[in-house]
């Protein structure tokens, strides 16, 4: 049902778009049948693509991504203006405010055309190369518990790296080699690793890169949605064959110092059948004397963590977005939409993520990488 929900919406804003481009194409007949062919590419692509990767893993359905996946946010901005303009037409139409156009109308669809067609295209490439070009977020945080003879902790998490036919090798070496020059006592990562389907990253040898990251203490995850909506028992042993440990609804007792935490993610319930342990369940026999390090993917329910006394929790999910303006739709929906916030004795950090899920294009905020100096301290 999701998916033809998607596949519905996908059609009639390709439609629209269409239909308004096939209008202002009035004074260039000759082009029309062009726009529409090209239309019908751009249609086609994203969804084609998904379908022949599975079986044809080529150059040809691995283009027809790529174009499918930039045309989802182009889309996004060609609706956004095309929107604008028909919603000052009708105002116009009810409570005249524009008078004396002195062109021809024809001859100002066909200029508004091009004009819309080249704003999409700078935004679009603009957000593309603001989706390369990752941050490093810094943040230092005080536990008031002990950890054994630690003072301190550096740990450098990620979120949503999405893992696969758009974050192949050259994104994924940049990750790794901005992990290690963090110089990470532990990596965490906060879910969706890997986008969906784990044999485009398997054919990509993606794993070979993942395990060239360099922490003493390990690398740590979590399952996503993703995993999830893409098999996660492939998935997880896909990642923990690469040296990436999965920890699913359990603690993990790191050098008798402290605990990480990892929950399954919430679309377990959807795909199994299965809902995920109880937080309080799963710290029921830890020792909380010690910090408690928890990596949930979707920051849904802080309470459960508030409640269960976690120190620190890392999530990501949100993207914040990912694309203007839908972060003010992520800011509704989740009491933490990107960054950190403090609850009680809870510290709460929410990353928008280091990758893209669907187009690879980021206009909302900056992709990061996440480097927190956890300070340990003797309780009061």
């Amino acid at each position: 049902m999701f998916f033809i929900i998607v596949l519905a919406i996908h059609t009639a804003v390709n439609f629209y778009i269409a239909l308004r481009g096939w209008q202002a194409l009035e004074l260039n007949s000759g082009v029309r049948p062009w726009f529409i062919t090209f239309m019908v590419l751009l249609y086609v692509a994203y969804p084609l693509a998904r379908i022949l990767e599975k079986i044809w893993y080529h150059p040809i359905p691995i283009t027809l991504h790529w174009i499918g996946a930039f045309w989802f946010a182009a889309m996004l901005y060609v609706t956004l203006l095309l929107f604008l303009t028909d919603i000052i037409r009708v105002i116009n139409h009810f409570t005249p405010f524009i008078h004396n156009i002195t062109e021809n109308i024809a001859t100002l669809k066909m200029k508004l055309f091009y004009a819309f067609s080249l704003i999409t295209l700078l935004v679009v490439v603009a957000g593309h190369i603001n989706a390369w070009t990752p941050k490093t977020t810094r943040l230092d945080i005080v536990i008031p518990k002990k950890a054994g003879n630690m003072e301190s902790l550096r740990i450098v998490a990620a979120s949503d790296i999405h893992l696969g036919t758009l974050i192949g090798p050259r994104k994924t070496q940049k990750l790794v080699n901005q992990i290690n020059a963090l110089e990470p006592d532990i990596v965490l990562f906060a879910g969706d690793v890997i986008d969906e389907d784990v044999e485009t990253v398997v054919k990509q040898d993606l794993g070979n890169c993942l395990k060239q990251i360099n922490a003493p203490l390990g690398v740590y995850a979590s399952t996503g949605n993703h995993e999830y909506i893409g098999g996660a028992e492939p998935a997880v042993k896909y990642l923990e064959q690469h040296n990436i440990n999965v920890i699913r609804d359990s603690a993990l007792l790191i050098n008798n110092n402290f605990y990480i935490i990892g929950r399954e993610d919430l679309h377990k319930r959807f795909t199994t059948g299965k809902s995920r342990k109880e937080l309080n369940k799963i710290v029921a026999d830890v020792d909380m004397s010690r910090p408690l390090i928890l990596l949930d993917h979707q920051p849904y329910n802080l309470n459960d963590a508030i409640d269960a006394k976690i120190d620190l929790q890392i999530s990501g999910h949100t993207h914040h977005g990912q694309l203007w303006p839908f972060g003010y739709i992520t800011n509704q929906i989740f009491e933490v939409s990107r960054g950190y916030a403090k609850f009680d004795n809870t510290h709460i950090y929410v990353s928008p993520g280091y990758g893209t899920w669907g187009p690879p294009v980021r206009t909302g905020n900056r992709p990061e990488i996440v480097m927190i100096q956890l300070y340990f301290d003797q309780p009061k």
